[in-house]
């Protein structure tokens, strides 16, 4: 017969399992109403927002670089030759018609002198031919009144026939050195007008040799230095007009309607994030990039950065619009989901989501027309958290964010 005490072991061995068992699934139950707590009843702590009206400023944002509407190279146009003299460098000003910088000029002026040379010359022929014309105009009146003669006395019947011949063959000869003498004149003072042509681009070359400042401007960079052998076009000096520089900023197309001519704008460079520099819509474009479908929008701007470059990027914020009195949102506390915008409404502590409708966007904020009504409270996860892990939770507001904080408005 087994006894009582082998059997009470016999039970608690087939026990046992059940009873670890059953400590497991209550273990795991408990954990798994503990998570559900926790996803469905745990508070998630946010930052709120009181939602009021106020006042919004609308703007087209875009990324520019700054340009300038005058830009210019200081080089010779004819002449070619060594630098002896640059006499400007970054970061001057110069005024129109400074000079700038000098090239070798003593071939120029060996032109010059053997163009003004061979004018003398030309003048001097002229000169001779017209004395011929003069001669020749002398004999030719003389001839004519030889030939008047004779013709009379032939008519009278007192000289011959020979004598009136011989009159009428100098009269012709004369006749035609006048023409020749004419011609010669002619001629020759077509050569002293080449003449003169030549010096006078001789001269020019020799003016290039000197190169002067286009217009008022700040030279941006020096090109060569004294000793360089330059040709016609080679930028010796890079001058632009610092009285129109502006961002030339590239705006989607699908962002044009609202802008336009003298509409203000504020430009925020990469160097100094936290400046905003004041300017205006000087110009837009009228061609669309086929690639980017973008268009280019000059903004003048009123003040130049300390520091500043041709080519430095830039933010640009064109004011579109603005308004008065209406339902403004911080945009921090607007979503998206599906595309379609949105936010988190604190619903009695919970987290409800709630499609919105937009007008005006500003810098910092939104302008909502349907969807949330003053003094309605909406929440963002705090802490890096996602908003879609936020959504239908229990909530716990860390603070209440004005519209002062998020603004900066009075």
């Amino acid at each position: 017969m087994i006894g009582r005490e082998q059997v009470m072991k016999r039970n608690s061995a087939c026990l046992a399992p059940l009873v670890r068992g059953s400590a497991i699934g209550l273990v795991l139950a408990l954990l798994a109403g503990f998570a559900i707590y926790r996803v469905r009843f745990a508070r998630v702590q946010v930052i709120s927002h009181r939602v009021l009206t106020g006042p919004i400023v609308a703007e087209v944002g875009c990324t520019g670089a700054l340009a300038t509407h005058f830009r210019a190279s200081a080089s010779p146009k004819l002449a070619q030759g060594r630098l002896v003299q640059v006499l400007a460098d970054q970061n001057d000003f110069v005024t129109n018609g400074q000079l700038l910088a000098v090239l070798d000029d003593r071939e120029q002026r060996c032109q010059v002198e053997a163009a003004q040379a061979t004018l003398s010359a030309a003048q001097a022929t002229v000169r001779r031919v017209q004395a011929d014309e003069a001669r020749a105009q002398a004999g030719l009146k003389l001839a004519e009144l030889k030939y008047q003669r004779q013709s009379e006395l032939l008519s009278a019947k007192i000289n011959s026939r020979q004598e009136f011949d011989t009159a009428a063959a100098d009269l012709q000869t004369a006749q035609s050195a006048l023409g020749v003498a004419q011609s010669a004149i002619t001629e020759k003072e077509q050569q002293r007008l080449a003449a003169e042509k030549q010096l006078g681009y001789q001269k020019e070359l020799l003016a290039d040799t000197l190169i002067r400042a286009p217009f008022n401007g700040l030279v941006i960079k020096r090109n060569h230095d004294r000793g360089d052998v330059v040709t016609p076009g080679t930028p010796v000096l890079d001058l632009v007009d610092t009285n129109e520089i502006w961002v030339s900023a590239r705006v989607d197309e699908t962002a044009l309607t609202p802008l336009r001519t003298n509409q203000p704008a504020r430009v925020v460079f990469r160097s100094e994030p936290a400046r905003s520099y004041a300017g205006r819509v000087a110009r837009l474009g009228r061609q669309t990039d086929p690639e980017t479908r973008e268009v280019v929008v000059d903004v003048l701007l009123q003040e130049l950065p300390s520091n500043w470059t041709i080519g430095q990027r830039a933010q640009v914020y064109i004011e579109a619009g603005q308004a008065t009195n209406v339902l403004v949102l911080p945009a921090k506390f607007l979503f998206w989901r599906g595309g379609q915008p949105g936010v988190l409404v604190n619903d009695q502590g919970w987290a409800r989501w709630r499609e919105v409708k937009l007008r005006l966007r500003g810098r910092d904020a939104v302008e909502v027309t349907s969807g949330l009504t003053v003094g309605e409270q909406v929440v963002a996860p705090a802490g890096g958290k996602a908003v879609w892990k936020l959504a239908g939770r229990r909530v716990q507001p860390q603070c209440e964010l004005g519209l002062v904080s998020q603004f900066g408005m009075p």
